[in-house]
């Protein structure tokens, strides 16, 4: 049994880096590990936060041990809890990496841990490279990756851009799991009756946090094809606006698709997100870059087909024909899939393909994984 650590959002923070921490350190608990949570008093400062909030509205049900330290600004902060973290000495450190913007934090964090000479330091990476770049990003990722002994990562995209800051330290590649803590499934008419639309629609869900590069407004404008009029097609876009809203709207409007979009402009809830998984066909992600996404596990869960554009990692996880379809980043290519799912009922085979594929994506083999980096960086 190893004692381990996690550094990094969590509960009473929301959103999917939040949750893929908190779950992480539950499978890292069913293989018998000591886990721990070390978060943040402070995480963004409000200034450049762009949501509403970043904190939950709902209780921690889980039962590791989250403790509220760290400030993502404050350097006397880092040096605080890099030596009490010190002392402690874990057997090793998780520090998840998804932001050049905590790159001076978890780096200069890590740098102090690494001091025992004991713990082995280890970064499971989202993203090395950020999908909206900011000058400084460079230098604050160079200054983490420096600071950690071996690398998760899960897409050959995330990979490939870790490779360009760090080409010799162990890196070990295992798929995004599951999230499978959205709750039980709902069938699609309780789902709609929750969300207050009607059964007599068929439902195309866009779900998330609504930035630029995900690419909203590629699907409004598929949806401006007349074919999906035609068949009864409406859209779900559920999720809160990181992005100006302004021009969303104002496409729908231009676009004369108001009567076919409903928009739920706001963070959901975890025990809410299975109403919007139930209520739909198929989940769109039109992403106009991408390494991997925490939606695609959340539709493979709930057994949703999906369309994901061919950016980043997607493709890789959604086989084409098999469990939905990978098109371009186009809008057309995007309303010609969706016609093809509603015209050609190509749904039950793709439920098929995606109870196959799911069995991929587990928490076991993402902890199993983790694990046997740091056996093998621990007999380095």
């Amino acid at each position: 049994m190893a004692k381990i650590l996690i550094v990094g959002t969590a509960w009473p923070y929301r959103g999917g880096m939040a949750v893929y921490n908190e779950r992480l350190a539950l499978s890292l608990v069913e293989e018998g590990h000591n886990v721990e949570i070390e978060t943040f008093t402070l995480q963004y400062p409000s200034i450049l936060f762009p949501g509403k909030t970043q904190l939950a509205n709902w209780e921690y049900q889980g039962d590791v041990e989250i403790r509220r330290s760290i400030n993502s600004i404050n350097p006397f902060n880092w040096l605080k809890v890099g030596r009490r973290i010190k002392k402690i000495r874990y057997d090793f450190v998780i520090i998840p990496f998804w932001l050049p913007f905590m790159g001076p934090c978890f780096g200069s964090i890590a740098r102090i841990i690494r001091k025992n000479k004991h713990s082995i330091l280890l970064s499971v990476i989202h993203n090395a490279k950020p999908h909206e770049p900011r000058i400084g990003d460079k230098i604050f990722t160079k200054w983490f990756v420096k600071s950690v002994q071996g690398f998760v990562v899960m897409s050959n995209k995330v990979l490939e851009d870790l490779k360009t800051f760090e080409a010799f330290k162990p890196i070990a590649i295992s798929p995004h799991p599951l999230y499978d803590n959205f709750g039980t499934f709902i069938n699609k008419n309780d789902a709609l009756d929750k969300i207050g639309l009607s059964p007599a629609f068929k439902y195309v869900l866009f779900f998330g946090l609504i930035r630029d590069y995900k690419g909203l407004d590629l699907l409004l404008d598929a949806f401006a094809d007349q074919r999906l009029k035609e068949l009864g097609v409406k859209l779900i876009v559920a999720g809160e606006f990181y992005s100006s809203s302004e021009k969303y709207y104002n496409q729908i409007k231009a676009l004369n698709i108001e009567d076919r979009v409903h928009v739920f402009p706001a963070f959901i809830p975890d025990t809410e997100v299975n109403r919007y998984f139930g209520a739909c066909d198929i989940v769109v992600q039109p992403y106009k870059n991408a390494t991997q996404s925490g939606v695609t596990q959340i539709a493979y869960h709930f057994e949703k087909p999906m369309i994901v554009t061919n950016v980043g990692g997607l493709g890789e996880i959604v086989p084409h024909g098999k469990v939905g379809y990978v098109v371009d980043v186009d809008s057309k290519a995007i309303a010609n899939a969706l016609v093809d799912f509603y015209t050609n009922k190509t749904h039950n085979g793709f439920i098929t393909g995606i109870l196959d594929e799911k069995k991929k994506y587990s928490w076991d083999k993402m902890a199993k994984t983790v694990f046997k980096l740091y056996e093998s960086i621990e007999k380095i």
